[in-house]
């Protein structure tokens, strides 16, 4: 009966051991790949903030740490752009334009403007104008929602940390940012121990424990933790 019994339950337990090892093995491949495409998606969502933030800024000379606020100027909001109109390579048009210029001397780069959208196109000079953000900037990202820029991916809603100082390095008043993304958030849902070995191993080398870009302690030129 004994023999019976271990060649019934022997080659279960077996087979349950190999399960075991085979699992405890795989979990943390598992992990590795749902972790690099859920930091594929914030890592994009980082690049997009430190776009927003660097336009926000070259129009308010400041960041922001408030989301609402790039919405609103996302949506809303103007930037003063350069338009080249012409080339220098073209000789005819340079010749044409300083014929123009030497004919009316006071004549400015709006008004050479209003003569080409008149038709003159043999000119050659730039104008800054005005345009909507959000035909400036972004335009390479046709699945960019504004309205998931604050929020953490894969976080049921948690907000990204988002900061700003203006810091004086070396004499000057600099502004910075930052835009956080703790892995306790990013990873939601995921193998618990597995985060915790992932954070403390990040701590034990110095480095946050998640993404972010830019920094308000140590000015980075916005970078990104991950490049």
């Amino acid at each position: 009966m004994k023999k019976v019994l271990t060649y019934a339950v022997l080659p279960i337990v077996i087979i349950a051991l190999a399960y075991f090892i085979y699992s405890s093995i795989m979990e943390p491949v598992r992990f590795n790949r749902e972790k690099a495409q859920r930091e594929a998606v914030a890592i994009q969502q980082l690049k997009d903030i430190r776009t927003l933030e660097v336009a926000y800024k070259s129009v308010y000379a400041k960041f922001t740490a408030d989301p609402d606020s790039l919405k609103e100027f996302y949506n809303n909001g103007e930037m003063e752009v350069v338009m080249q109109i012409g080339s220098l390579d073209d000789s005819v048009a340079v010749a044409n334009t300083e014929n123009i210029r030497k004919a009316n001397r006071k004549i400015t780069n709006e008004q050479l403007f209003e003569l080409y959208k008149k038709g003159e196109k043999r000119l050659v000079f730039s104008i800054k104008s005005k345009v909507p953000v959000k035909e400036s900037i972004l335009q390479d990202r046709p699945d960019f929602d504004i309205n998931r820029i604050g929020i953490i991916p894969f976080s049921d809603g948690v907000k990204v940390q988002m900061d700003e100082i203006t810091k004086q390095v070396s004499g000057v008043d600099v502004p910075l940012f930052e835009a956080k993304m703790p892995y306790d958030d990013l990873l939601k849902g995921m193998d618990r121990q597995l985060i915790v070995n992932l954070k403390a191993e990040r701590s034990d080398t110095g480095r946050y424990p998640g993404l972010m870009v830019g920094s308000i302690d140590n000015p980075n030129n916005n970078a990104g933790n991950w490049e």
